[in-house]
């Protein structure tokens, strides 16, 4: 099959590209490189069967060929990016999807759709099943990203019901591991460099918070199968282990052998208090959960991070 993996220079993205062609599907990558990095993707681009297209598929996507899937991961995704990128966002949650819904429908292929866990906003139930409706803020500084995220999901449903698109939504929790950008803001990066660099680990308010932290691999484990699957979805896929921000700071700096300790910031406007996929539906149609103890997943990011830092 040829895919086409926009945002996939991504470090979601780039794990999606190798492994489709791990398994000897063809694969164009479209980034615009605002957030993702061509260093993700160039050791692969010697394989045969890949090809790499810089481009804003908010603007278009110049592609030559047909497609048998169009896998949708263009989004800056990170808290960081909310506020400088706030248009961007807007702009590649709504035109991007359009844009290549319209090939996906041009050439009669499936279409998945990265959604995030961020449309359950701060839940009011826990943990979250895809059948909550959320509890988001739509004029907040994260609702950039959710309502972006919120209004793919449902433009990607319109073209289902209205044209028999063949979609596949997925609901990404927080995914961490190799390729991640050092400065990207998320909470895994920024632990795991201030450790290795000797810096305090800045925790938002007391540390209290939960979150649910799924190794990129699992995670792309998950994609694939959704994209393989009959199931529309939306499909939560992502970690149900449980930690505190502070069990997590903790965690870090212990692989870490760093005694730079901890300090405490103030926690960003509708910083969620909690986050777990319920995973049933995952389980049940995909046959699929997440294998990477968050330990040992921990210690592979902490490795490709010294690699790249002198830790």
């Amino acid at each position: 099959m040829r895919v086409l993996v926009a945002g996939g220079a991504g470090f979601i993205g780039a794990t999606m590209c190798a492994r489709l062609l791990d398994r000897g599907d063809e694969v164009t990558c479209v980034d615009n490189l605002v957030t993702g990095s061509a260093d993700n993707v160039t050791y692969l681009l010697d394989r045969k069967g890949i090809s790499f297209v810089e481009a804003d598929v908010s603007v278009g996507v110049p592609v030559e060929g047909s497609f048998g899937a169009v896998v949708n991961l263009a989004c800056p995704a990170s808290p960081a990016d909310f506020g400088p990128l706030a248009l961007e966002i807007l702009d590649v949650g709504s035109r991007g999807v359009a844009n290549l819904l319209a090939l996906a429908e041009r050439d009669g292929a499936r279409f998945l759709q990265a959604s995030t866990s961020e449309v359950y906003g701060e839940p009011l139930v826990h943990p979250q099943p895809e059948s909550y409706w959320g509890n988001v803020n739509p004029v907040g500084p994260r609702s950039v990203y959710d309502e972006a995220k919120r209004f793919g999901e449902a433009l990607t449903m319109a073209h289902h019901r209205k044209y028999g698109l063949e979609a596949r939504i997925a609901r990404i929790f927080n995914t961490y591991g190799p390729r991640m950008r050092a400065n990207d803001g998320r909470m895994v990066s920024n632990f795991v460099n201030q450790a290795l660099r000797g810096e305090p680990i800045t925790v938002h308010g007391d540390g209290s918070q939960t979150r649910s932290f799924c190794y990129v691999d699992d995670e792309v484990t998950g994609l694939l199968a959704l994209l393989d699957s009959s199931c529309t979805g939306p499909v939560n896929i992502g970690n149900d282990d449980e930690r505190t921000v502070l069990d997590v700071a903790q965690l870090v700096l212990d692989l870490c052998g760093s005694t730079s300790g901890i300090i405490f910031v103030d926690r960003p406007a509708d910083d969620p208090s909690q986050r777990r996929p319920d995973l049933t539906v995952a389980k049940r149609e995909l046959g699929w959960q997440p294998a990477t103890p968050l330990r040992e997943g921990l210690a592979r990011t902490i490795e490709w991070f010294k690699d790249r830092i002198g830790g």
